[in-house]
């Protein structure tokens, strides 16, 4: 409580608090903080609990100052006017601080001055009521709706300072979930609705336009490219060069990891949404289902969208009787119901030899129902069109490879609800194929491989602009690059020797390969034939060429002989728990991490990993490979010394092998490599012992220099 001879300067000091903070209202655009200043205004988060308390206390005691038996109690009256004037004092100094804080980098928006303004308002508001309370004319009524006001202040300020430093909503997050709206996976964007709700989830809090922390604003693509004051975001195409990755699979506690330690971490999915998506060349218009149906993005996609919307066609006609029907099914004539419950039935004609006029006249009882007809690389003759034409509810027609010609096409303009037709590979008259004007109900033409030349194509789709007309690729003789090449081997580990599986698409392309780490040029690199064996551990470079083509890119595949498995594997010092894997058996799964060290396929430490593993009868080994990662960006690291300790149990181990690797550079580039450790001569073992080092101080010009740095691990092979 204040002493009374202390009192006059609280309320000078009071009066001054409000009369600057109107001042820094009135010209703080024109105002720099010092940086000195600025761990003042950095206080503000944690002084600001303390006037809160205070005034609520004042603000309740306010309601029943008026009440009978403590109108006159001096206690009373006496603590309450303290507590006001501590708490609007405490309200002025948290104020500024929140002033000083605001003119800092990442603080702006409409949620700000939001909270500003009402912040402001509960130090007004609390220094009139200390000022007013004594006055004759202060009524009850008047008490409480100066109470009420400075409460309602003070929470609306409270929400909006909650909103800046958790995000949005944050208070009602627990116990109001708005539903999510899904998006169709037809309609859907990689960029719009799968990566873009991994931002809003879990970064948007601290990276929107209300607060732009690290310079950086998560909320729109032209943001997400543009990145924040560290630089780029990401590199199209490179992951394990991207910053974005780095900081999300530093360690949590790293004051660098992202999101901070102590807010709602990625999933493994969201990790791999933003690895792959970066991977595929961060790609802000591509559609989902351009993405092919195995690959991963798609399938861990699939999880956070609803299934294509499917408009089922209304059909106008009864369905044709089952006996019919089978009974015009034959050998070579397939008729099928289009959809379940669905009067609507397709027809495919097989057997170019066997084919026959009447075998569509026969369909006569069924034509009212058939809407798909298929009769590709059948010898269909134009005057069969007026046949087809019979056909009245027909909304697919394929001729692909058939003899028309197109001089009766006219005969199909009375099928209005036909919308493709397929004439690719048909030798098409350039002045019969106009009559396609006269079918408008058309919307796409296959015209692929028909001979017609581009100009009269081109003539067609400027005559008919409601109809896509396909013509498929033309050489224009500009050279084209080719597919990578394939590595069809569908394991990479191996204990004895093992066939080199490299195949292409393209006819005719030779693929090129060297195993010394070179690039291949197509002709010092060794050409590739079906049988070349792989009896080591051997790291694959392959290149595709073909006259008249430009080469492809370089593929590189790594080979790891591993003869043996130890029949029991642990750790003696363990891994990072966020970096843990299946435990210790992920060092012999013979399932290779790949290039994404958050995908839990790689085990890390920043201290000594060592790894004990047991053989129920010895074995002879001469050579043991440390499967490791280098990522400088990440303070990733190739282990600067490896123990191998060896002998025929637990007491009785020696040291069979100590190497150490060069010192990192700075320009290091990202790699995936095994460390060989060759043992001093071959020795029967039935216990082994391997201490993995990491670099315990990071290099000068790392911008983490205070923590060791990481060594990552995913395999160990033997001999």
């Amino acid at each position: 409580m204040i002493k009374p001879h202390h009192k006059g300067f609280a309320e000078n000091l009071l009066f001054a608090l409000n009369i600057f903070i109107i001042f820094f209202l009135l010209f703080g655009d024109n105002i720099v903080i010092p940086q000195w200043l600025q761990p003042i205004g950095r206080l503000h988060p944690l002084i600001i609990h303390f006037p809160i308390v205070v005034l609520i206390m004042a603000m309740v005691l306010e309601f029943f100052r008026f009440k009978e038996r403590l109108r006159t109690e001096k206690l009373y009256h006496d603590f309450t006017t303290y507590l006001w004037l501590t708490g609007a004092l405490f309200a002025g100094i948290t104020v500024i601080m929140g002033l000083f804080l605001s003119k800092e980098p990442g603080y702006e928006g409409d949620t700000l001055q939001f909270h500003k303004w009402f912040g402001v308002s509960v130090c007004f508001i609390s220094s009139i009521i200390y000022r007013c309370r004594s006055a004759k004319w202060y009524s009850p009524k008047i008490a409480r709706s100066a109470a009420a006001a400075a409460v309602l202040c003070v929470i609306v300020a409270g929400h909006y300072g909650a909103d800046i430093t958790h995000g949005e909503n944050f208070i009602l997050a627990p116990v109001w979930h708005p539903e999510k709206k899904l998006v169709p996976i037809d309609k859907a964007l990689v960029f719009r609705d799968v990566v873009q709700p991994v931002f809003e989830d879990k970064c948007i809090s601290c990276h929107n336009p209300d607060k732009i922390k690290g310079g950086l604003k998560l909320t729109d693509e032209r943001s997400v490219i543009k990145g924040g004051k560290d630089g780029k975001l990401f590199i199209p195409g490179q992951p394990e060069l991207s910053l974005l990755l780095q900081r999300i699979h530093m360690p949590e506690g790293d004051k660098k990891h992202m999101p901070p330690s102590g807010k709602p971490q990625l999933t493994a999915d969201e990790m791999n949404v933003l690895y792959l998506w970066i991977k595929e060349n961060a790609d802000f218009k591509k559609k989902v289902i351009d993405l092919p149906p195995t690959d991963s993005l798609r399938v861990i996609a699939a999880n956070y969208l609803k299934p294509a919307e499917e408009t089922e066609e209304q059909y106008d006609f009864a369905a044709a009787d089952d006996k019919v029907i089978k009974k015009l099914n034959n050998n070579y004539r397939v008729i099928y119901s289009i959809a379940r419950e669905s009067p609507a039935l397709g027809v495919n004609i097989y057997n170019k030899k066997t084919y026959q006029p009447k075998v569509l006249e026969e369909l006569s009882a069924i034509k009212k129902q058939v809407v798909s007809l298929d009769l590709n690389k059948m010898p269909v003759k134009d005057a069969e069109l007026k046949t087809i034409a019979g056909f009245e509810n027909l909304r697919t027609l394929n001729l692909n490879f058939s003899d028309i010609t197109g001089k009766s096409l006219k005969d199909l303009a009375s099928l209005k609800y036909l919308k493709t037709l397929s004439l690719a590979g048909a030798r098409l008259d350039p002045q019969a194929i106009k009559q396609i004007s006269t079918i408008k109900s058309l919307t796409k033409v296959a015209l692929w491989d028909t001979g017609l030349p581009d100009d009269e194509i081109a003539s067609l789709q400027k005559s008919n602009k409601n109809i896509d007309f396909i013509k498929g690729f033309k050489d224009d003789g500009k050279p084209i690059k080719l597919n990578d090449p394939q590595v069809k081997n569908t394991s990479f580990v191996f204990s004895k020797p093992m066939t080199l599986e490299l195949s292409h698409p393209i006819k005719g392309a030779e693929i090129r390969y060297t195993t010394d780490g070179t690039d291949p040029d197509s002709i010092k690199a060794l050409l590739y034939k079906p049988g070349i064996i792989i009896a080591q551990n051997t790291a694959i470079k392959a290149k595709a060429y073909k006259p008249g083509w430009f080469g492809s890119d370089i593929v590189q595949a790594n080979f790891y002989k591993s003869t043996y498995t130890p029949d029991s594997i642990s750790f003696i010092t363990g891994p990072n728990e966020k970096y843990s894997g299946d435990g210790a058996k992920t060092l012999i799964d013979k399932d290779l991490g790949g290039t994404n060290f958050g995908n839990g396929k790689w085990i890390a430490s920043q201290k000594d990993l060592v790894v004990y593993m047991q053989f129920a009868k010895p074995v002879d080994l001469h050579t043991i490979t440390l499967n490791c990662m280098r990522n400088t960006g990440s303070q990733i690291f190739l282990p600067v010394g490896i123990e191998i300790w060896g002998g025929k149990d637990a007491t009785h181990l020696k040291l069979l092998s100590s190497i150490k690797t060069a010192a990192p550079k700075k320009d290091d580039p990202f790699t995936v490599k095994g460390i060989d450790c060759k043992l001093t001569a071959a020795h029967s073992i039935s216990c082994l012992k391997i201490i993995t080092k990491p670099i315990q101080k990071l290099p000068p010009w790392d911008p983490v220099k205070k923590q060791p740095g990481w060594v990552f691990m995913d395999e160990i092979f033997l001999n």
